[in-house]
Protein backbone atom coordinates (compact mmCIF):
# COMPACT_ATOMS: atom_id res chain seq x y z
CA UNK A 1 0.00 0.00 0.00
CA UNK A 2 3.01 2.26 0.92
CA UNK A 3 4.68 1.50 -2.40
CA UNK A 4 1.51 2.48 -4.51
CA UNK A 5 1.26 5.50 -2.34
CA UNK A 6 4.88 6.77 -3.22
CA UNK A 7 4.54 5.51 -6.85
CA UNK A 8 1.77 8.01 -7.05
CA UNK A 9 3.73 10.70 -5.73
CA UNK A 10 6.43 9.96 -8.23
CA UNK A 11 4.59 10.02 -10.76
CA UNK A 12 2.73 13.41 -9.99
CA UNK A 13 6.53 15.00 -8.79
CA UNK A 14 7.68 14.25 -12.22
CA UNK A 15 4.65 15.51 -13.88
CA UNK A 16 4.56 19.00 -12.00
CA UNK A 17 8.70 18.97 -12.44
CA UNK A 18 7.88 18.41 -16.64
CA UNK A 19 5.40 20.95 -16.30
CA UNK A 20 7.90 23.87 -14.73
CA UNK A 21 10.67 22.99 -17.24
CA UNK A 22 8.32 23.00 -20.42
CA UNK A 23 6.89 26.53 -19.13
CA UNK A 24 10.90 27.44 -18.32
CA UNK A 25 11.65 26.62 -21.81
CA UNK A 26 9.03 28.77 -23.15
CA UNK A 27 9.91 31.77 -21.34
CA UNK A 28 13.71 32.12 -22.50
CA UNK A 29 12.39 31.10 -26.61
CA UNK A 30 9.37 33.70 -26.21
CA UNK A 31 10.82 35.41 -23.13
CA UNK A 32 7.17 36.95 -22.88
CA UNK A 33 5.57 36.40 -19.19
CA UNK A 34 2.33 37.69 -20.75
CA UNK A 35 1.90 35.24 -23.19
CA UNK A 36 2.85 32.47 -21.22
CA UNK A 37 0.55 33.35 -18.25
CA UNK A 38 -2.31 34.06 -21.18
CA UNK A 39 -1.39 30.20 -22.63
CA UNK A 40 -1.65 29.07 -19.07
CA UNK A 41 -4.96 30.78 -18.00
CA UNK A 42 -6.52 29.47 -21.61
CA UNK A 43 -5.70 26.03 -20.98
CA UNK A 44 -6.45 25.99 -17.86
CA UNK A 45 -10.10 27.05 -19.34
CA UNK A 46 -10.19 24.35 -21.02
CA UNK A 47 -9.26 21.74 -18.74
CA UNK A 48 -12.96 20.43 -17.28
CA UNK A 49 -13.84 19.56 -20.92
CA UNK A 50 -10.38 17.88 -21.12
CA UNK A 51 -11.33 15.63 -17.75
CA UNK A 52 -15.18 15.62 -19.42
CA UNK A 53 -13.65 14.25 -22.43
CA UNK A 54 -11.05 11.66 -20.90
CA UNK A 55 -13.65 11.04 -18.25
CA UNK A 56 -16.41 9.70 -21.08
CA UNK A 57 -13.87 8.31 -23.11
CA UNK A 58 -12.19 6.01 -20.55
CA UNK A 59 -15.96 4.85 -19.15
CA UNK A 60 -16.64 3.87 -22.50
CA UNK A 61 -13.92 1.30 -22.84
CA UNK A 62 -13.82 0.52 -19.61
CA UNK A 63 -17.66 -0.93 -19.69
CA UNK A 64 -16.91 -2.29 -23.41
CA UNK A 65 -14.28 -4.10 -21.56
CA UNK A 66 -16.81 -5.51 -19.10
CA UNK A 67 -19.07 -6.46 -21.81
CA UNK A 68 -16.64 -8.26 -23.47
CA UNK A 69 -15.38 -9.99 -19.99
CA UNK A 70 -19.16 -11.02 -19.39
CA UNK A 71 -19.84 -11.99 -22.90
CA UNK A 72 -16.88 -14.51 -22.79
CA UNK A 73 -18.19 -15.93 -19.56
CA UNK A 74 -21.30 -15.99 -21.16
CA UNK A 75 -20.23 -17.68 -24.19
CA UNK A 76 -18.73 -20.33 -22.33
CA UNK A 77 -21.72 -21.23 -20.42
CA UNK A 78 -23.49 -21.51 -23.56
CA UNK A 79 -20.82 -23.81 -24.93
CA UNK A 80 -20.98 -26.34 -21.56
CA UNK A 81 -25.11 -25.72 -22.07
CA UNK A 82 -24.95 -27.19 -25.62
CA UNK A 83 -22.18 -29.93 -24.59
CA UNK A 84 -23.97 -30.62 -21.89
CA UNK A 85 -27.64 -30.67 -23.06
CA UNK A 86 -28.75 -28.54 -25.72
CA UNK A 87 -27.07 -30.78 -28.99
CA UNK A 88 -28.57 -34.04 -27.96
CA UNK A 89 -31.95 -32.14 -27.32
CA UNK A 90 -31.77 -30.59 -30.61
CA UNK A 91 -31.33 -34.72 -31.94
CA UNK A 92 -34.46 -35.49 -29.52
CA UNK A 93 -36.69 -32.55 -30.63
CA UNK A 94 -36.04 -32.44 -34.24
CA UNK A 95 -37.68 -36.15 -34.78
CA UNK A 96 -40.97 -34.07 -33.33
CA UNK A 97 -40.73 -31.66 -36.28
CA UNK A 98 -42.98 -32.10 -39.24
CA UNK A 99 -40.84 -32.24 -42.85
CA UNK A 100 -37.52 -31.93 -40.57
CA UNK A 101 -35.89 -33.32 -43.52
CA UNK A 102 -35.94 -29.57 -45.13
CA UNK A 103 -34.98 -28.38 -41.73
CA UNK A 104 -31.66 -30.43 -41.98
CA UNK A 105 -30.44 -29.53 -45.07
CA UNK A 106 -30.84 -25.59 -44.20
CA UNK A 107 -28.65 -27.00 -41.06
CA UNK A 108 -26.12 -28.68 -42.59
CA UNK A 109 -23.21 -26.75 -41.26
CA UNK A 110 -19.76 -27.13 -42.96
CA UNK A 111 -16.33 -25.96 -42.11
CA UNK A 112 -16.88 -23.58 -45.21
CA UNK A 113 -19.35 -21.31 -43.54
CA UNK A 114 -19.63 -18.02 -44.19
CA UNK A 115 -21.56 -15.21 -42.16
CA UNK A 116 -23.88 -15.27 -45.00
CA UNK A 117 -24.41 -18.62 -44.44
CA UNK A 118 -25.05 -18.20 -40.84
CA UNK A 119 -27.52 -15.30 -41.84
CA UNK A 120 -29.31 -17.47 -44.13
CA UNK A 121 -30.11 -20.26 -41.47
CA UNK A 122 -31.47 -17.65 -39.26
CA UNK A 123 -33.49 -16.56 -41.70
CA UNK A 124 -35.14 -19.56 -42.61
CA UNK A 125 -35.74 -20.51 -38.78
CA UNK A 126 -37.14 -16.95 -38.34
CA UNK A 127 -39.52 -17.45 -41.68
CA UNK A 128 -40.29 -21.17 -41.19
CA UNK A 129 -42.86 -21.81 -38.68
CA UNK A 130 -41.85 -25.48 -37.34
CA UNK A 131 -45.19 -27.72 -37.13
CA UNK A 132 -44.98 -30.16 -34.41
CA UNK A 133 -46.39 -33.79 -33.99
CA UNK A 134 -45.51 -36.18 -31.19
CA UNK A 135 -48.18 -38.74 -32.03
CA UNK A 136 -45.01 -41.44 -33.07
CA UNK A 137 -42.54 -40.07 -30.93
CA UNK A 138 -41.37 -41.54 -27.64
CA UNK A 139 -42.68 -38.74 -25.33
CA UNK A 140 -41.50 -41.13 -22.51
CA UNK A 141 -37.83 -40.88 -23.65
CA UNK A 142 -37.61 -36.87 -23.58
CA UNK A 143 -39.11 -37.05 -20.51
CA UNK A 144 -36.26 -39.46 -19.37
CA UNK A 145 -34.00 -37.53 -20.76
CA UNK A 146 -34.95 -34.03 -19.28
CA UNK A 147 -35.33 -35.01 -15.89
CA UNK A 148 -31.73 -36.12 -15.56
CA UNK A 149 -30.73 -33.18 -16.80
CA UNK A 150 -32.99 -31.15 -14.35
CA UNK A 151 -30.28 -30.46 -11.90
CA UNK A 152 -27.88 -28.91 -14.75
CA UNK A 153 -30.67 -26.59 -15.87
CA UNK A 154 -31.44 -25.17 -11.88
CA UNK A 155 -27.98 -24.60 -12.07
CA UNK A 156 -27.88 -22.49 -15.26
CA UNK A 157 -30.61 -20.77 -14.18
CA UNK A 158 -28.44 -19.43 -10.87
CA UNK A 159 -25.87 -17.82 -13.16
CA UNK A 160 -26.45 -13.74 -12.89
CA UNK A 161 -24.19 -13.82 -16.24
CA UNK A 162 -27.15 -14.79 -17.75
CA UNK A 163 -29.06 -11.56 -17.11
CA UNK A 164 -27.10 -10.11 -20.32
CA UNK A 165 -28.63 -12.56 -22.90
CA UNK A 166 -31.98 -12.09 -22.60
CA UNK A 167 -32.67 -14.47 -25.81
CA UNK A 168 -30.52 -17.48 -23.86
CA UNK A 169 -32.46 -17.10 -20.52
CA UNK A 170 -35.84 -17.28 -22.68
CA UNK A 171 -34.93 -20.93 -24.05
CA UNK A 172 -33.61 -21.60 -20.79
CA UNK A 173 -37.35 -21.40 -19.39
CA UNK A 174 -38.85 -23.07 -21.99
CA UNK A 175 -36.78 -26.01 -21.59
CA UNK A 176 -37.52 -25.81 -17.47
CA UNK A 177 -40.80 -25.21 -18.42
CA UNK A 178 -41.08 -28.53 -21.00
CA UNK A 179 -39.41 -30.49 -17.95
CA UNK A 180 -41.89 -29.39 -15.79
CA UNK A 181 -44.84 -30.27 -17.99
CA UNK A 182 -43.24 -33.49 -18.80
CA UNK A 183 -42.74 -34.39 -15.37
CA UNK A 184 -46.31 -33.71 -14.09
CA UNK A 185 -47.46 -36.60 -16.69
CA UNK A 186 -47.04 -40.29 -15.21
CA UNK A 187 -48.01 -41.68 -18.75
CA UNK A 188 -48.36 -40.54 -22.27
CA UNK A 189 -50.65 -43.02 -24.08
CA UNK A 190 -54.24 -41.87 -22.85
CA UNK A 191 -53.57 -38.32 -23.51
CA UNK A 192 -56.55 -36.31 -24.79
CA UNK A 193 -55.55 -34.26 -28.35
CA UNK A 194 -55.94 -31.05 -26.08
CA UNK A 195 -53.63 -32.03 -23.95
CA UNK A 196 -51.27 -33.64 -26.75
CA UNK A 197 -51.48 -30.43 -28.68
CA UNK A 198 -50.73 -28.45 -25.36
CA UNK A 199 -46.84 -30.26 -24.89
CA UNK A 200 -46.82 -29.95 -28.79
CA UNK A 201 -46.79 -26.00 -28.31
CA UNK A 202 -44.27 -26.28 -25.57
CA UNK A 203 -41.85 -28.43 -27.60
CA UNK A 204 -42.36 -25.90 -30.46
CA UNK A 205 -41.44 -23.11 -28.27
CA UNK A 206 -38.38 -25.19 -26.95
CA UNK A 207 -36.94 -25.88 -30.03
CA UNK A 208 -37.74 -22.19 -31.79
CA UNK A 209 -35.00 -20.89 -29.16
CA UNK A 210 -33.09 -24.01 -29.29
CA UNK A 211 -32.28 -23.96 -33.02
CA UNK A 212 -31.66 -20.49 -32.76
CA UNK A 213 -29.08 -20.35 -29.93
CA UNK A 214 -27.34 -23.30 -32.19
CA UNK A 215 -26.77 -21.41 -34.81
CA UNK A 216 -25.57 -18.14 -32.97
CA UNK A 217 -23.53 -20.72 -31.11
CA UNK A 218 -21.82 -21.61 -34.18
CA UNK A 219 -21.55 -18.91 -35.53
CA UNK A 220 -19.64 -17.71 -32.44
CA UNK A 221 -16.95 -21.20 -32.40
CA UNK A 222 -16.66 -20.45 -36.81
CA UNK A 223 -15.17 -16.54 -35.39
CA UNK A 224 -13.31 -17.31 -31.86
CA UNK A 225 -12.49 -21.17 -31.72
CA UNK A 226 -12.22 -22.48 -34.66
CA UNK A 227 -10.86 -26.16 -33.55
CA UNK A 228 -13.90 -26.39 -31.37
CA UNK A 229 -16.09 -25.94 -34.26
CA UNK A 230 -14.49 -28.55 -36.21
CA UNK A 231 -15.21 -31.25 -33.58
CA UNK A 232 -19.00 -29.23 -33.85
CA UNK A 233 -19.14 -29.56 -37.04
CA UNK A 234 -18.35 -33.60 -37.03
CA UNK A 235 -20.83 -33.57 -34.07
CA UNK A 236 -24.00 -31.69 -35.60
CA UNK A 237 -26.98 -32.65 -34.02
CA UNK A 238 -28.85 -32.47 -37.30
CA UNK A 239 -26.68 -35.41 -39.15
CA UNK A 240 -28.42 -38.17 -39.34
CA UNK A 241 -24.85 -40.37 -38.37
CA UNK A 242 -22.37 -37.53 -36.43
CA UNK A 243 -19.16 -38.88 -36.34
CA UNK A 244 -16.46 -37.07 -34.70
CA UNK A 245 -13.82 -38.81 -36.97
CA UNK A 246 -11.87 -36.80 -39.01
CA UNK A 247 -11.38 -38.30 -42.74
Amino acid sequence: MNSLFMKKHIILLTLAVVSTVLYLLDYIILGSMREITSSFLGNLAFLPVYVIFVTLMVEQIMRERERQTIMRKLNMVIGVFFSEVGNQLLKEISAYVVMCDNLRRELQVTAQWKQEDFGRALAYLQSHEAHIDSTDCDMLQLKSYLVSKRGFLVGLLENQNLLEHEQFTDLLWAVFHLVEELEARSSFDTMPRSDRDHLNGDIKRTFGYLSREWVLYMKHLKQDYPYLFSLAVRMNPMLETPDPQVY
